[in-house]
């Protein structure tokens, strides 16, 4: 999970069905530190700045998760800074490091960067659905409507990729949708899907 979907409830919930979690949290979030735990060197290499045993101290977080420590790992990061035309186009400002909690005790500091690291294999997925194949909103909000939805989309990514010899840019499926809504000609499509092959 990703700090926005933060709720100390939910955290109490996957615990009680004997479940786990590895979600970040905000940088200002409160927290007792109970306990410094020591890095390993694989650790270090992977820019992990410190392991600690916490118990949250915010009001949201007391009720549901007073009798429970958990774990906070702090991760450096490359910065992020805004570059959006309009104040929140770009997301929040990125710090030096990242604070991912969990309630997993005998998982490596470096296993659970690992476990956020490949959280956002997700997250590209999702980006590339929605920007590049124009799946930004739902055409159905019934299982059956939003598998077919996915399905259709993929389906349409794999045969440009067929097709072109190239994984879909947003520009080559406005392309196509320009050809087949009339905006463009098949001389246009087919001179704009040479440019995509790789020059010998």
């Amino acid at each position: 999970m990703d700090r926005g979907y933060v709720k100390f409830d939910l955290f109490r919930k996957i615990i009680d069905v004997g479940s786990s979690f590895v979600c970040r949290i905000r940088g200002n979030a409160a927290f007792e530190v109970l306990e410094g735990r020591p890095l390993s060197d694989e650790a270090v290499q992977t820019e992990i700045i410190r392991d600690v045993r916490v118990r949250f101290t915010g009001w949201k977080a007391t009720a549901p998760l007073h009798d429970r420590p958990m774990r906070i790992v702090e991760i450096r990061c490359k910065p992020r800074r805004k570059t959006g035309r309009r104040p929140g186009d770009a997301g929040p400002t990125q710090g030096e490091s990242i604070l991912v909690a969990t309630d997993l005790p005998d998982v490596s500091a470096e296993v659970i960067a690992l476990i956020y690291k490949h959280r956002w294999a997700i997250e590209t997925f999702f980006r590339f659905f929605k920007h590049v194949l124009g799946c930004r909103h739902l055409l159905s909000h019934c299982e059956n409507g939003i598998a077919i939805q996915t399905y259709v989309g993929i389906i349409a990514c794999l045969l440009i990729a067929l097709w072109t010899g190239r994984k879909p840019t947003l520009r080559t499926y406005e392309m196509i949708c320009h050809y087949f809504t009339g905006l463009a000609d098949e001389e246009e499509l087919l001179a704009h899907i040479q440019k995509l092959q790789p020059h010998t």
